[in-house]
């Protein structure tokens, strides 16, 4: 937050001339005209040394955010402005949205030039015309008029058409022993299927496999003569 109390309006559009401030004391008597110099003491009270190791590395100190200074022509206006605490300048044309709303916050002290504020209407145009400047360009119109979607569907008007909520269906987890499901062991150990039925070929008489179970038994027996007959 800022301190806006005494502004005489926002937002605050100042005329051409300050673009020619060539001098700090004189951009300081501008501020203090216009009751801004509240918000410029904000910013010099709330210095302080960093918290952490950071100060150590040449952050030392830290401070709070003051007015943002939005001007056309630079005839001078940065020199005076920039060694007042907490201002920052920025050009139209250059609009940075890290200083127009820093850390995400929208609500910035933004003091303008009117040679800034009238560009403004080129650079982006309106919901009615487009932008001169940039091709194409149009504000992003809202797809609702009213944002609070909670209040919509919450209304009466809405819940008297709504079914009432279902409930969800619980779901209980099976335990099945692979040992005795299939499905389960050919899930963890796939093949198992396949290689049992071949075990059971194996013992069936007349198949393939069987055949060749009896002609390796029938070896091994033959070898283990052999080997001991030797």
């Amino acid at each position: 937050p800022f301190e806006a109390c005494e502004v005489p309006e926002l937002p605050l559009v100042l005329s051409e001339g300050v673009e020619s401030v060539q001098k700090t004391k004189d951009a300081v008597a501008v501020l203090e005209a216009l009751g801004a110099g509240a918000d410029v003491q904000r910013v010099k009270d709330s210095k302080k040394i960093r918290a952490g190791a950071g100060k150590m590395r040449n952050r030392r100190y830290v401070m709070r955010r003051g007015p943002l200074v939005v001007y056309a022509e630079d005839d001078g206006l940065t020199k005076a402005f920039r060694n007042i605490p907490g201002i920052e300048l920025c050009q139209v044309d250059r609009l940075n949205l890290l200083q127009v709303a820093p850390g995400g916050t929208f609500g910035r002290f933004i003091i303008w030039t009117q040679p800034a504020f009238d560009r403004l209407q080129q650079l982006f145009g309106s919901y009615r015309s487009g932008a001169a400047l940039k091709s194409g360009y149009r504000l992003p119109r809202p797809l609702m008029t009213n944002a609070d979607v909670a209040k919509i569907i919450n209304s009466e008007e809405v819940q008297a058409v709504c079914r009432p909520a279902l409930a969800p269906a619980r779901r209980v987890g099976q335990k099945k022993n692979a040992l005795k499901n299939r499905q389960m062991m050919a899930k963890l150990n796939p093949g198992a299927l396949h290689r049992a039925k071949l075990r059971a070929q194996a013992q069936q008489e007349g198949t393939q496999a069987h055949a060749q179970k009896v002609a390796a038994i029938r070896a091994r027996a033959e070898q283990a003569k052999k080997s001991a007959n030797v």
